[in-house]
């Protein structure tokens, strides 16, 4: 269960990298140092005190780290003064949404309690976050997992109720270390960042709310997300060990009938299942899900929506299939409108198609029912099929 998300500062609350890349380098710069923007981008997300002490060493400064670090905290206040505190896009708002939900927030960063603190006051969001932790209170800074693991101490929580959003490889590293999942936030202005080993990675806050990272949390930790629950049916994402129930419903004729390339798609299922489970659901936040019956408890069929190219236009396309004991007691209709209820009130989505084989009269009949318009004939994968379509706005 998520209880708690730590934000780091810079980068990710507020768009300081570029500030501070500035005025690194107009005190470099002083000192006769010929660092450029790439110098100063290695080492986002680690402290200022280690950014001085590897400044000093890299150029040959002949200056005390104490005296270096003075000397860029005050540019650092200059510039800020002449530009002001730049939220990013949309995280106010998220900061807000969060905590009226119950999640608990805190900030977690390399930068000082007091500039932090200022930060957080200046964009009207201070009573939001539950605790400040600075990089300064801890022994190791970023990469080092030391901060996080203070952060969830102090908050009383563990790993597994977490979440963390990085925008740079220091703080990701430092996430992991402490075995926390973690939200890469691919900011253009932290410079190129390897991300690779964030859980999953954001480019926008302005579409996400709490939902967004309990989903991220249970997938991480290898818990299925539910999607819907009906009357008779509770739809949720697959876990690996569905994979081979699956594989045995494809193994009905009636049911392999009408689905193209079937074979192929048999002997790749399992692997196929495995990447699709790790990759897709995270990554569009919807896929083919799991239908298992609410009196068996069994899984008893698949449907979702996917992206397909279907006729020279990229579409999401409706699709299922039930067990062929459960045919014939509107299991179908009941799993499809779900999946439409779901499409338009969490993912936005508009528009609806679904490919239906010209023989495939039950599946014809299905569409009809859900109020799927036909709006032509078409050769998919070298069958003779429908098209049909349904609006959702």
């Amino acid at each position: 269960m998520l209880k708690t998300i730590l934000f780091d500062l810079d980068g990710v609350i507020i768009d300081s990298e570029p500030q501070h890349a500035n005025a690194a380098l107009r005190v470099l710069k002083r000192h006769g140092a010929a660092a450029d923007l790439d110098y100063c981008a290695s080492f986002i997300g680690s402290s200022t005190e280690n950014f001085c002490e590897a400044s000093i060493k890299q150029f040959g400064m002949d200056i005390s780290k104490e005296d270096l670090l003075a000397e860029m905290l005050a540019e650092k206040k200059a510039v800020l003064k002449e530009e002001g505190y730049q939220p990013l896009p949309g995280i106010t708002a998220l900061v807000k949404q969060l905590s009226h939900s119950g999640i608990r927030l805190a900030v977690a960063s390399s930068s000082s309690p007091a500039e932090i603190e200022n930060a957080l006051k200046a964009l009207g969001i201070k009573k939001y976050f539950t605790k400040v932790i600075s990089s300064s209170s801890v022994k190791n800074p970023k990469p080092a997992p030391d901060t996080f693991l203070l952060a969830i101490k102090e908050l009383g929580v563990n790993a597994r109720e977490t979440v963390v959003v990085e925008d740079s490889c220091y703080g990701v590293q430092a996430a992991k270390a402490a075995g926390i999942v973690c939200v890469g936030y691919i900011n253009p202005h932290s410079g190129k960042q390897d991300l690779s080993a964030a859980d999953v990675l954001l480019e926008s806050f302005e579409t996400i709310d709490n939902r967004f990272f309990k989903n991220v949390l249970h997938r991480s930790l290898g818990e299925p997300v539910t999607i819907a629950n009906t009357k008779r049916l509770k739809i949720r994402e697959l876990a690996k060990e569905d994979v081979r129930e699956i594989y045995q419903i494809y193994q009905n004729p009636d049911v392999a009938k009408y689905i193209p390339d079937i074979e192929d798609y048999l002997d790749a299922e399992i692997e196929k299942q495995k990447a699709y489970i790790r990759n897709v659901y995270s990554f569009y936040g919807y896929g083919i899900w799991g239908v298992y019956s609410k009196t068996s408890k069994k899984l008893i069929g698949r449907c979702g929506i996917e992206n397909l190219m279907i006729d020279g236009r990229e579409e999401i396309a409706l699709s299922y299939l039930l067990d062929r004991e459960h045919w014939g007691y509107g299991y179908a209709l009941e799993c499809c409108r779900a999946v439409f209820e779901y499409a338009k009130t969490e993912l936005d989505i508009t528009r609806i198609v679904a490919v239906i084989d010209k023989q495939n009269q039950r599946s014809v009949h299905t569409a009809k029912n859900l109020g799927m318009v036909l709006e032509k004939e078409i050769t998919y994968k070298g069958r003779d099929s429908y098209l049909y379509a349904i609006s959702l706005g």
